[in-house]
């Protein structure tokens, strides 16, 4: 199976080029690419059924942006489709708008808006559905393995959530109960809840019996300088990757300071995690390789942010939707190269492999005898 930071790196490659456009032709572009990988690599476990979970939830935020423009929206365009009463406010609130006319164009701009932190929301999906968070865990660096203990815990939560949904439901429905509706929510919640309990119990004691916590003494001016390193190399990568992101018209959009900022924040980073692994005692067993197939699933991501950062410096007005007047969006040949690379990993990816249970299913060969 392949590196889980390579699943992960492919992610977060396609969710930078999310955030960067409103274009809704580039954003369902994203989604597909996202969508076929997860249908042609996702293993056979548990925490790999999360994906469409992610996806439900992404539809849940676009009627949730959709519902504010409406209500509180102010109006964009002159394709008037519905004209609400305006419900008078008070002058300390002059800036919100509580009814008025809805336009098309403000309709969607909001669902554009929401498009994109719904295709976010897949990417983290995605990568939750083809990396395997224990084996994540196992390759996380030393220095960040108390954070990644918290990240993987949490990153575990919603499909276990799932897997224990699907099972109540299925009690439920055995025993002749509602499972379905609000009903078969509310009758689902606390076993759900209880089971959640049940497990943060049982992982608290198998951690507590394996020693979890234990670390190096080492002196205090090199914890006091790794976490100084550390914090500010995340410091310079968020205002390093915040500048580069920004277009150069928009508020902060210093994207000539982003890469100074960027480099020194990784290599402080780096730096820091190294000094910060001294005070681990914890051993790997049987890491996890690094190979051939792990670079280029993460260069295929990478590929899809590098598109889109690229084709919003060329072509900027090709990265947004056209409102006002409202017009069909552009499609930037260099963002879409970059997003069609992205969907490699369905074929460069290595096979899953067969489990052991399918192989004893396979029916064995016939053997036929002759007589002589």
């Amino acid at each position: 199976m392949l590196h889980p930071g390579a699943w992960w790196v492919w992610a977060l490659g396609l969710a930078a080029a999310a955030s960067r456009t409103t274009n809704p032709l580039l954003l369902i572009l994203i989604l597909a690419v996202a969508g076929l990988v997860v249908t042609a690599r996702k293993p056979d476990a548990p925490w790999a059924r999360s994906f469409t979970v992610f996806l439900k939830l992404g539809l849940f935020v676009i009627a949730i942006r959709v519902v504010f423009q409406v209500i509180l929206g102010t109006p964009i365009g002159d394709h008037v489709l519905v004209a609400l009463p305006v419900v008078p406010l008070p002058t300390w609130l002059a800036a919100i708008r509580l009814g008025g006319d809805i336009t098309m164009e403000s309709i969607i701009f909001a669902v554009c808006d929401g498009l994109r932190l719904a295709v976010l929301i897949a990417c983290v999906g995605a990568a939750n559905s083809l990396a395997s968070p224990t084996r994540l865990l196992k390759a996380m660096p030393p220095a960040l393995y108390e954070a990644g203990v918290a990240v993987v815990v949490a990153m575990t939560f919603a499909p276990q959530l799932v897997t224990d949904v699907g099972r109540v439901k299925q009690a439920r429905r055995l025993r002749g109960r509602p499972s379905t509706g609000i009903r078969g929510a509310l009758g689902a919640a606390m076993p759900v809840f209880e089971g959640a309990m049940d497990r943060a119990v049982t992982l608290a004691a198998a951690m507590d019996s394996r020693g979890y916590g234990r670390t190096k003494y080492l002196p205090a001016r090199v914890r006091h300088f790794t976490a100084a390193l550390m914090l500010g190399g995340l410091v310079g990568v968020c205002i390093g990757l915040f500048s580069l992101l920004q277009t150069s018209d928009s508020p902060g959009g210093h994207q000539e300071v982003g890469e100074p900022f960027l480099i020194f924040g990784i290599l402080a980073a780096a730096l820091g995690m190294y000094l910060g692994g001294k005070r681990s005692i914890r051993s790997r067993y049987r890491p996890d390789p690094w190979a051939i197939p792990e670079w280029l699933v993460s260069l295929c991501g990478v590929a899809a942010g590098v598109g889109v950062i690229a084709a919003g410096r060329w072509e900027p007005l090709s990265l947004s939707m056209p409102i006002s007047p409202l017009a069909w969006p552009a499609l930037p040949l260099v963002a879409l190269v970059g997003i069609v690379l992205a969907a490699l990993p369905a074929i460069l990816a290595p096979e899953l492999p067969v489990s052991k249970s399918l192989q004893r299913q396979a029916p064995a060969p016939q053997l036929t005898e002759v007589a002589a």
